[in-house]
């Protein structure tokens, strides 16, 4: 969790404007810093463009906030991925959706899942003592 900190700080502070629409980025930069062949470079090209598809689509289904948050993420070290800023919006859009449901309750990292019926009962994991 304190890992998110610097990222929530910067955001909070950042001057990086959220739009109605998604934002512009350089695919040919991005692609070209992957490196390589011209192969990697049509590969790199071809899934930021179907992630840039998928989020013209989706953008209205993200929160402000999330949004915000997952721009400066994907733009960090002067790169801009459309890739990345998907994932990082998905995942946010998940972990809130999970964190809704009472059928699924949050459980702490690394955790196993317990067996319905029986609170408490890890199943795979000895007790640490």
């Amino acid at each position: 969790m304190l890992l998110h900190l610097p990222i929530a700080i910067m955001v909070t502070l950042s001057p990086i404007p959220v739009a109605d629409s998604v934002p512009q980025f350089d695919i040919a930069r991005e692609c070209r810093f992957e490196g390589g062949s011209t192969a990697i470079f049509d590969h790199c090209s071809q899934d930021e463009a179907a992630a840039l598809a998928e989020l013209k689509t989706k953008w209205a289904e993200f929160g402000s906030t999330n949004q915000k948050t997952c721009i400066a993420a994907a733009t960090i070290g002067g790169l801009a991925s459309y890739v990345d800023l998907l994932i990082c919006l998905e995942l946010a859009r998940d972990a809130v959706s999970a964190g809704d449901s009472p059928a699924n309750p949050p459980t702490k990292p690394g955790s196993a899942p317990t067996q319905p019926g029986r609170t408490g009962v890890t199943v795979g994991e000895a007790p640490r003592h």
